[in-house]
């Protein structure tokens, strides 16, 4: 008896066409992580503390969100219609794209920054608009400014910006954010501030000033919570309302509210260790400049570091070591690294290791 053909079922053009992200490799536990920009100490312990109380029957109960929301809105200083829990910033996006973008419509970015913000708009088939950062990393805000003027058929539907900027830990100032924002008449804005801790520009409460501003947050930096994956989205209520029609029941599991809820529940702890990372960039930075790097100003926990032919080499050599920082490729030429600004004992100990590799 002949088999039955399986039928071939096509992909969406948009997935076919896809680039996939580049996750971190596997292994990367008990090494030096200067990679990806995490918290290289771990949560606070109070997180650790709530979540070992959790019981057999809180693991068998759906998520509830109204407490935790409320307490994470008293936090941030909105209110609970204003801000909505996320899967981390990845699922933010993936729930502004499934809202808002068309088939065919156009997304701004200015790249190089956050590969997510293409992936999404792709992957909802827009056409990406990719403006570039100049040699000396500088946000191009008056031609931001004129691609959002342009006529209604032409106007980009959404306008993404990382501000502090990953890789280039470009910041954008609130004077330029108030232009473009103005500018923006038909375009929503992400202002993504998931390095805010370090930057301390903030314009969350501009989100009941413009009606198309979304602010997300994240609590994988700072909270060191990046394996739970907690953001925020924070916008006009209405906004968020629509959003949520678009969003599945539990997108957020009940271990992370829990951990996130204890994460505010220690600012001391978030308070030193942001201390500790600034330190900790300053040391960096001057340390690089003395290995002959050229190093971009950072409001972020990295420094994005031009060390030119023999980037690709350091990156390898580092690695062998169990040291691990991030070769860049979204540059019109080799040389780019990021670093990620861990504790001062962290950065002591790549710079080590640096010097005698070069």
């Amino acid at each position: 008896m002949k088999r039955a053909k399986v039928p071939v079922i096509p992909v969406r053009k948009a997935v076919s066409g896809l680039a996939p992200y580049n996750a971190p490799k596997e292994g990367r536990a008990k090494k030096l992580r200067l990679d990806f920009n995490e918290n290289t100490v771990g949560c606070s312990p109070a997180v650790m503390r709530a979540l070992s109380r959790m019981t057999a029957e809180e693991m068998a109960i759906y998520p509830e969100y109204q407490a935790t929301t409320k307490r994470v809105a008293r936090f941030f200083g909105v209110r609970p219609a204003e801000i909505h829990l996320t899967n981390g910033i990845d699922d933010a996006l993936h729930l502004i794209a499934d809202t808002f973008i068309n088939d065919g419509d156009s997304v701004l970015i200015v790249e190089p920054t956050f590969d997510m913000y293409r992936f999404f708009a792709e992957l909802a088939g827009a056409r990406v608009i990719a403006l570039r950062y100049d040699d000396e990393m500088r946000f191009p805000v008056d031609a931001v400014i004129r691609a959002l003027r342009q006529p209604p058929k032409r106007c980009p539907r959404v306008l993404y910006i990382a501000n502090p900027n990953n890789p280039t830990g470009t910041l954008v100032q609130r004077e330029e954010l108030r232009r473009i924002l103005r500018a923006a008449s038909r375009t929503l804005v992400l202002v993504d501030e998931a390095y805010f801790d370090f930057s301390g520009l903030t314009i969350l409460p501009w989100i009941r000033r413009y009606p198309n501003l979304l602010v997300a947050r994240t609590f994988s930096k700072t909270a060191g919570l990046a394996a739970l994956r907690v953001g925020c989205l924070f916008g006009k209520p209405e906004m968020l309302a629509a959003m949520r029609r678009a969003c599945t029941p539990y997108p957020v599991n009940s271990a992370a509210l829990v951990a996130a809820e204890a994460a505010i529940g220690d600012p001391r702890f978030l308070r030193n260790y942001t201390r500790e990372v600034l330190q900790s960039r300053a040391m960096l930075e001057k340390g690089l400049v003395s290995l002959g790097a050229r190093i971009y100003p950072s409001s972020a926990n990295f420094l994005l570091a031009d060390f030119g032919p023999v980037a690709k080499r350091l990156v390898r050599a580092l690695e062998r070591k169990g040291i691990l920082i991030r070769g860049r490729r979204d540059f019109p030429r080799d040389g780019f690294v990021r670093i990620s600004a861990g504790t001062r004992a962290d950065t002591r100990k790549v710079l080590r290791a640096m010097e005698g590799i070069l």
